[in-house]
C-alpha cells in the first residue's frame, strides 16, 4: 500500500502560484508602508500583472498622480492666511513640489526606451534612486520650512497639520517607488536576473564618462583650456551685461548644450536662482577671491531659510569654476545660505562659499566639490544630497556668545535614499580666534549619513567629535556616523561620542562605498569638466 502523503524528491510540491495577487504584496512587503503600497496598486486597471518592473513603474504613477494633486495646494492655503511667513514658506512648498513633480516625470520617461533595450540597467538605476530620493528631499523641505517657524509668535500648527495630512499620501507612494526600486529591482540586478525578459548587458549610451545630455561639440569644449563664453557680465560695463540676474535671463531652457557665462571680477550684490529648466549652465569667475556673488537675506529678516541663498541651482549639470558665494547677514541672523544645489551631477571647483550658519546647503541630487574653502558656523555644510567633497578646506569661525559650531548637519529621512555627505582629503582648520566648542556635525534627520575619510583635523575639535540634535539625547541608532583614517591632532577617535550609529573605523570596503565612484557615480560625468578627481579611496 502506498504513502499518499509520501514527500520525496521524486515526488516535489508544486510551488504556489504566482498571482497578481501575491506578487503585489511581496513586492510591496519590501517598502515603509505596504498597505498603501498595495491599494494604490491593486486600484489601477492596469494592475494586473506579476512582472516587477511593470509594478514599480505602476507604483510611479501611482506618486505623479498623488503629487499632481497637491501641486496647487500651497497656493490655496496662502490666499486663506494673513501671515507673511507662513505665506513665504508655503511659497517654498509651491517650488518644491513644482521640483518634486519634475523629478517624477523624470523617472517616468527614462523608464521609455526603444525595442530590445534595457530599462534597469545599473545606470538608470542610480539615476531612479537619486531622483525618487530628491523627491522626497524636495516635499520634507515644504515642512522645513513650515516647522522653522515654530519659534516665533504666530506660529501656526493647525497648518502645519494640515499640509502633513495632505502631504501624506504622495510622501507614501514615491517612498514606496524607492524602496521597491531599491530592495526588488537592485536586488534582480545584482544577481543578473533578466528583468521583464531584457538582457542585462545594457548600458546607456553615454559609456564614455558624458551625461547623456551633453551634446559632442560640448564635451570638446569642456575640454579645451580657453573658454569662449556665450554671456560675459562685467559690472564696469565692459561685458554684454553688468548684473549675473541679466545673464540668467539669456539662458535657452532644458538646453543640452552647455551654457558658459563668465563673471568678471568684482563683486556682484543680488540673489539669483537657476530654476530646474536651466540645464548644463557652466559658471566661471577670474578667482574665489576676484569674483564674488554677495547677498544678505536670513531668516531673521523673515526669508526661509531653503529662499536665503546668494545663489540657488536646481537645474542639472550646473558647474561652477573660481567664484565666491558668500552670505554678510553674519551670525546674528542666524540661517543665512550663500550657496544652495539641488542640480543633479553637478560640479564646484575652486570655489568659496562664506557665512556663518547654514553657509553650504547640497540640498538634493548628485553633487561634487573640489578644491574649494567652505566657513561657517552652525550646520554649515547641511542637506540631503549625495555629495562628495574632495580637497577642500573646511574652516570654522567664532559664532555668538554661547553658541557651538557644527560643521555638517544632513537630512537623510527615509532608509532607502542614496544620500550623505561624504568628505574626502579634506583638510580640517579653525580660524585663528575660534573658542567655541566645534563638533564635526550633528544628525539631523532619523537617517542622517556622514562619513569623514582620510581627511586631515586639527586641534580644534572638541574630542567627543559629534553632538545630538536634541541635547542630552542620543540620535537613533539608525543614522550611519563614521570616521575612517583621518590624521592631526584632532582624528584621534578614542574619547568620540558612544551612539549606536556612529563607527569609529570603518573597513576600507565600508569606506569605499562613500568613494566618488561608488556614491555619485563620477566617473559617468565628471570627466567632461576636466576637474581633477579620485574616483576611490
Amino acid at each position: 500500500m502506498h504513502n499518499r502523503n509520501n514527500n520525496s524528491s521524486s515526488n516535489p510540491v508544486p510551488p504556489p502560484e504566482l498571482t497578481p495577487a501575491t506578487s503585489l504584496k511581496a513586492v510591496c512587503s519590501v517598502t515603509q508602508y505596504p498597505s498603501s503600497c498595495f491599494s494604490s496598486i491593486s486600484a489601477l486597471e492596469t494592475g494586473n500583472t506579476t512582472d516587477p518592473e511593470v509594478l514599480f513603474r505602476l507604483s510611479l504613477h501611482v506618486a505623479v498622480n498623488e503629487l499632481s494633486k497637491l501641486k496647487d495646494y500651497p497656493d490655496k492655503l496662502i490666499q486663506s492666511i494673513a501671515d507673511s511667513a507662513h505665506q513665504e514658506a508655503l511659497k517654498v512648498c509651491t517650488t518644491v513640489f513644482d521640483d518634486a513633480l519634475d523629478r517624477l516625470n523624470d523617472s517616468v520617461s527614462s523608464m521609455t526606451v526603444g525595442e530590445g533595450e534595457q530599462i534597469l540597467s545599473l545606470s538608470k538605476m542610480n539615476d531612479l534612486k537619486t531622483w525618487l530620493s530628491a523627491t522626497i528631499t524636495d516635499q520634507e523641505t515644504c515642512l522645513d520650512a513650515l516647522n522653522e517657524l515654530n519659534a516665533t509668535k504666530n506660529f501656526n500648527q493647525t497648518l502645519v497639520d494640515q499640509v502633513k495630512t495632505a502631504m501624506e499620501n504622495s510622501t507614501e507612494f514615491v517612498s514606496n517607488s524607492l524602496a521597491i526600486v531599491t530592495k526588488i529591482l537592485g536586488l534582480l540586478s545584482d544577481f543578473k536576473i533578466p528583468i521583464h525578459r531584457r538582457l542585462l548587458g545594457f548600458e546607456r549610451t553615454h559609456y564614455s564618462g558624458f551625461p547623456q545630455w551633453v551634446s559632442l561639440g560640448d564635451r570638446r569644449l569642456l575640454q579645451a583650456s580657453n573658454l569662449t563664453p556665450d554671456v560675459t557680465v562685467a559690472g564696469d560695463g565692459t561685458g554684454d551685461v553688468r548684473t549675473l540676474l541679466e545673464a540668467v535671463g539669456k539662458i535657452p531652457k532644458k538646453s543640452t548644450k552647455r551654457f558658459l557665462i563668465h563673471v568678471k571680477a568684482g563683486t556682484y550684490v543680488e540673489n539669483v536662482i537657476l530654476d530646474k529648466s536651466k540645464w548644463n549652465v557652466m559658471l566661471y569667475g577670474d578667482g574665489k577671491d576676484k569674483t564674488i556673488l554677495s547677498g544678505s537675506l536670513n531668516f531673521v529678516d523673515g526669508t526661509p531659510t531653503f529662499s536665503t541663498a546668494t545663489f540657488a541651482v536646481a537645474g542639472k549639470g550646473f558647474f561652477a569654476r573660481d567664484i565666491k558665494f558668500i552670505n554678510t547677514a553674519g551670525a546674528a541672523k542666524h540661517q543665512a545660505v550663500a550657496f544652495r544645489s539641488g542640480s543633479d551631477m553637478s560640479v564646484c571647483f575652486q570655489c568659496a562659499f562664506d557665512g556663518f550658519q547654514d553657509t553650504l546647503y547640497a540640498h538634493s541630487n548628485r553633487q561634487f566639490y573640489r578644491d574649494c574653502d567652505i566657513t561657517g558656523t552652525i550646520d554649515f555644510i547641511f542637506g540631503n544630497a549625495a555629495v562628495v567633497f574632495q580637497n577642500c578646506n573646511i574652516q570654522p569661525r567664532q559664532p555668538l556668545p554661547n553658541q557651538f559650531n557644527t560643521i555638517t548637519a544632513q537630512g537623510k529621512k527615509d532608509p532607502n535614499q542614496n544620500t550623505g555627505i561624504s568628505i574626502h582629503k579634506c583638510k580640517f582648520s579653525a580660524s585663528v580666534d575660534v573658542t567655541a566648542p566645534t563638533y564635526l556635525g550633528r544628525p539631523w534627520k532619523d537617517y542622517s549619513t556622514t562619513v569623514i575619510m582620510q581627511s586631515d583635523i586639527e586641534s580644534f575639535l572638541k574630542p567627543v567629535g559629534w553632538i545630538s540634535w536634541v541635547s542630552g539625547v542620543d540620535p537613533p541608532a539608525t543614522i550611519f556616523y563614521a570616521e575612517y583614517r583621518n590624521t592631526g591632532a584632532g582624528a584621534n577617535v578614542d574619547g568620540r561620542v558612544k551612539w549606536a550609529g556612529y563607527k569609529p573605523a570603518l573597513t576600507v570596503d565600508e569606506a569605499g562605498k562613500f568613494a566618488v565612484d561608488p556614491f555619485v557615480q563620477g566617473s559617468e560625468w565628471l570627466p567632461p569638466t576636466s576637474v581633477t578627481f579620485q574616483s576611490t579611496l
